[in-house]
């Protein structure tokens, strides 16, 4: 049964809602929040774009998905795992070009949801998420090294190794200072949840950190130092200026947005039906943050998904309906208008440390040093997707990975199909009893009679196999019996070699029988024409109705036995 396009905060309501949840839920959406803000901030900055971006994204995206997704308490907003991708387009097109890759990129989420593409994004292979979720945090990491010890440096390349060299260049020109304001938030960061996990570390090392720095007049770069100050208002609606070469240009970033958009928020979901006991409606979850991502940069906003550990403190925290995320960009909202202008105190080195930690959570270094145990071709697609991200791009990095995970599967799948020629012997049993009646090994081959049997889905990968049994055959058979009781499925390649081996045998003077036909093959025949080119009376139900049927064939050729 499909999922059904309602959003969630429908069924809540419809279902009942209580003052005793609205409670929760307010208390909740107040305490993730207040998580939210320096995220929003530091994930804007990092990105590089200007730090309220990020809480326009948050405010805008996050109040729109909650009211129209499929989750019950999922929170939506700007992430770590886009970092990479809008910095690269933010750096080359500006942000007009990211805008319109934002706008592209929720244009195909509403299309996968209304397609009904939901369930199928489980089958991005895992090596490849984790992937290019590791080299993600590797760059992230990379990104914050320039705050963090507080170098003076112009401009941080935004390429991998060149980042690093420009790095060593200026390691004499450390602001021990930030470097100290910097290490000092990374232990509060750390360490605070184990005094409270209701408070959160990365606000606390902001209040310490900022006081800190304007209380002793340290020399660290802020918020207000390097961008100005940050404004207490939401920006005007401002669609922005589409020209169709940059839609041209936007459209592959778009597309790598829109998958780690759906990646990441169907995770999220999946984690929170986990800790709720709930289920999440996968497609309509997907048309939320479609349209939350067409919306943000309408706001000037950055791409948006669901965030993992925003909507799991929003679950421990008591939310348990969309409410609390409608709260929770509600309050992200006021603290912007009363208290944005204090954003621009807060020190560089401390979002740094906040975001060296976000990368250490992204890392999933456990994941990855056990994916390195797997077979070979698995740890091939998890380290040529994490080189490709830290070295290349992350478009390249997931397209290449997706591909070459499935060009590896496929040649497994290759290697599984087998044919067999079972003439003259017929060894493999179907009954454990040879002193069956239907035992296999009781039945003999006419002579003129060859018999091939196929194991595995007959696709394009495993149609070598297929042709090199059928060269195999020294003697041009008057009946040639292929037994398809082991084949699930088959594609066009298969169909169209199964119909050549058909026209070489009538052209030889021969008929060509199939047993044992599985229903996705057979329905694949009959919609391509096969089937009837065959002739169903050439179709066999088994091994000895298609005996049968050769003895009588060769009973009416003149030169038959």
């Amino acid at each position: 049964m499909p999922t059904r396009l309602e959003p969630k905060l429908i069924t809540v309501f419809r279902e009942g809602y209580t003052k005793k949840q609205f409670t929760s839920d307010l208390i909740a959406g107040i305490i993730v929040g207040i998580v939210a803000l320096p995220l929003a901030i530091a994930f804007a900055i990092a990105s590089g774009v200007k730090p309220e971006q990020g809480l326009y994204t948050a405010v805008i995206a996050g109040f729109v998905i909650g009211a129209l997704g499929g989750t019950r308490a999922q929170i939506s907003g700007p992430t770590g795992a886009f970092i990479v991708i809008i910095y690269g387009i933010v750096q080359q097109y500006g942000y007009d070009g990211l805008a319109v890759a934002t706008m592209l990129a929720g244009f195909i989420l509403i299309a996968m949801g209304l397609l009904r593409m939901g369930a199928f994004l489980k089958f991005i292979p895992y090596p490849v998420t984790v992937g290019f979720t590791s080299g993600i945090a590797l760059i992230i990491f990379s990104g914050q090294i320039r705050d963090f010890f507080g170098l003076r440096m112009e401009t941080v390349p935004a390429d991998f190794v060149e980042k690093w060299e420009a790095y060593f260049h200026s390691a004499a020109t450390v602001n021990w200072r930030a470097l100290a304001v910097g290490a000092a938030s990374l232990l509060i960061v750390f360490l605070w949840p184990r005094i409270t996990p209701k408070i959160p570390g990365s606000l606390i090392a902001i209040v310490v950190a900022t006081a800190a720095v304007q209380l002793l007049s340290l020399d660290v770069e802020t918020i207000g130092s390097r961008f100005g100050g940050v404004p207490n208002t939401l920006p005007a609606p401002h669609f922005p200026h589409l020209t169709w070469g940059l839609i041209t240009k936007m459209f592959s970033p778009a597309i790598t947005i829109a998958l780690l958009a759906a990646i990441e928020s169907l995770l999220a979901a999946v984690v929170a039906d986990g800790m709720m006991g709930t289920r999440h409606r996968s497609n309509m979850e997907l048309i939320a943050q479609g349209v939350g991502n067409v919306i943000s940069p309408i706001f000037q906003g950055i791409p948006a998904t669901g965030a993992i550990a925003r909507t799991a403190t929003n679950i421990k925290s008591g939310g348990r309906t969309p409410v609390s995320a409608l709260i929770h960009a509600v309050t992200l909202l006021l603290i912007m208008l009363f208290f944005g202008k204090w954003a621009a105190l807060i020190p560089m080195p401390t979002l740094a440390a906040i975001l060296i930690f976000v990368s250490y959570n992204m890392s999933e270094y456990h994941a990855f040093f056990k994916l390195l145990k797997s077979p070979k071709s698995d740890v091939m697609v998890l380290i040529v997707t994490f080189a490709l991200t830290v070295l290349i791009d992350l478009t390249v990095a997931i397209q290449v990975g997706v591909v070459l995970a499935a060009f590896l599967f496929m040649q497994r799948m290759s290697e599984v199909a087998q044919v067999n020629s079972l003439t003259g012997s017929l060894q493999e049993q179907e009954e454990d009893d040879p002193n069956h009646p239907r035992a296999i090994s009781k039945r003999t081959i006419p002579q003129g009679v060859e018999v091939f049997e196929i194991y595995g889905s007959l696709f394009f990968g495993a149609i070598e196999r297929f042709k090199d049994a059928m060269r195999r055959v020294d003697k041009k058979p008057k009946v040639l019996i292929i037994r398809m009781r082991m084949v699930p499925a088959i594609d066009a390649t298969g169909l169209q070699v199964l119909e050549d081996v058909l026209d070489r045998t009538r052209r030889e003077g021969g008929t060509m029988l199939l047993t044992g036909v599985a229903e996705q093959p057979l329905r694949a025949m009959e919609q391509a024409g096969l089937l009837h080119h065959l002739g169903a009376e050439n179709i066999m139900p088994n091994i000895d109705a298609a005996l049968e049927r050769a003895r009588t064939l060769l009973e009416l050729k003149p030169d038959g036995r």
